[in-house]
């Protein structure tokens, strides 16, 4: 089995404006994944795409709602990357919220640990709001490639 040293980046923010289908969007994105390496390590990709309830105009979350969404968005975010912040399960990559949805993407060292804690959220209930997610083994990054691109402003 071959070995890798991997040195976890302090997560470095850019917020990206964007307009897609008549509707704006706001995309929280962590700038320190571009240069990660060994990127193989996380080779899975977690996309969990919630719905909102509550929207004000445009789409976009109300202050209650955002609420609810962001305590979600912490604990769960907790849990997936684990106790060891120097050897976490996950790393965040994005936050996208758009047209009544918030999607949550994580790169995922351990899919059988995200895997785990999803299907306790959903057996009993954890969350308020309807979701769903996708976990993929995406070993070069494919499905990060937007995030992690240099955009214009």
């Amino acid at each position: 089995m071959e070995e890798f040293r991997v040195v976890i980046p302090d997560e470095k923010y850019t917020v990206l404006e964007f307009l897609q289908e008549d509707f704006p969007g706001v995309a929280l994105i962590n700038r320190a994944l571009r240069t990660f390496e060994p990127k193989v390590v996380f080779g899975w990709h977690l996309s969990l795409m919630i719905g909102f309830e509550d929207v004000i105009e445009n789409g976009m979350p109300s202050q209650k709602e955002r609420g609810v969404i962001d305590e979600f968005e912490g604990r769960f975010s907790s849990l997936l990357k684990g106790p060891d912040l120097e050897k976490p399960n996950a790393l965040f990559l994005a936050r996208i919220t758009w047209n009544k949805t918030r999607e949550l993407i994580w790169r995922v060292y351990e899919p059988e640990t995200a895997h785990k804690l999803l299907e306790i959220i959903i057996e009993q209930n954890q969350f308020s709001r309807r979701f769903d997610y996708r976990l993929e083994y995406d070993k070069d990054w494919e499905l990060a490639e937007w995030h992690l691109a240099e955009h214009k402003k």
